[in-house]
């Protein structure tokens, strides 16, 4: 039997040990797991989920990564944030959402979770469209992030918006193509406004069909070019959704490459995957 890469969008999680709200919008809520254990005290891990920034997917179906993340002693938040097809979604507030709600977090988990979170700012972990708002954070507002870790993030705005991504996406997020809205796509396209301080590694899979590794390969070119401080590691046999699933073949490559993060070293020296690995440094 198969294994179908979509079981973990619908495969049931722990709930979080609490759910706490960084703003008045009903979308704008965090929940909170602590770590298991009395390993050492680390940052906290904020996931912004993906799902093309359509109301259809909500942070629900990161439970699985956020439960086995906490399992292995990581205190995690999951975000949440107005999306499109939602009062209030789309361009600006879906990106000014998450950047809210990262700029909330360490008041909001010293109230909630004192203790086992390293102070600080979050690393932020964002997986599809999340990476995109993940790399978004770190370029605007890189105070407030640690580090990166994105996959198969939605890294180049315009490309995804001319390859017509998830029948038109980028589209319904910010109002039409670059073309149209050339401001926007300023803000929010992270190949136009890359992260220039922060730590960033990316993960992509070969076999993603719902966001090319074309797009990381591309941000990362661009990156490399503006000295940011990025690493693309590519594993050939993953798709799109195993960089998020615990029980796949990808997931201890996403857990060396938090812990690269949290240790400030580059991942691809830790036990290079097997496969093309091209690395911008």
């Amino acid at each position: 039997m198969s294994h179908d890469p979509r079981a973990v969008l619908s495969r049931p999680a722990p709930p979080p040990d609490l759910t706490v709200a960084y703003g008045d919008q009903p979308e704008q809520l965090v929940d909170l797991r602590r770590p298991a254990g009395g390993g050492p005290v680390r940052p906290l891990v904020a996931v912004v989920h993906g799902g093309f920034w359509r109301a259809e997917y909500d942070r629900t179906h990161t439970g699985p990564l956020a439960a086995a993340l906490a399992e292995a002693g990581w205190p995690v938040a999951q975000l949440e944030y107005r999306r499109t097809g939602q009062p209030g979604g789309g361009w600006p507030n879906t990106l000014t959402d998450v950047r809210a709600g990262v700029a909330a977090l360490p008041g909001l988990v010293a109230q909630a979770l004192p203790g086992p979170v390293a102070p600080g700012p979050p690393l932020l972990l964002g997986h599809s469209a999340g990476g995109q708002l993940a790399l978004h954070v770190a370029a605007h507002a890189p105070q407030d992030v640690a580090g990166v870790l994105a996959l198969a993030p939605v890294a180049d705005l315009a490309e995804a918006y001319r390859l017509g991504l998830d029948s038109g996406a980028v589209a319904a997020l910010l109002g039409g193509g670059p073309a149209e809205h050339p401001q926007r796509y300023a803000v929010a396209d992270p190949c136009l406004s890359v992260p220039r301080r922060t730590r960033t590694v990316i993960l992509h899979g070969g076999g993603d069909r719902q966001v090319p590794a074309a797009l990381s390969r591309s941000y990362a070119a661009t990156a490399r070019a503006a000295g940011a401080p990025v690493t693309l590691i590519e594993l050939p046999e993953c798709e799109h959704f195993g960089l998020i699933d615990p029980l796949s073949a990808a997931w201890p490559q996403v857990r060396a490459a938090l812990q690269s993060l949290l240790e400030d070293q580059d991942p691809l020296t830790q036990g290079r995957p097997p496969g093309r690995t091209p690395e911008g440094r």
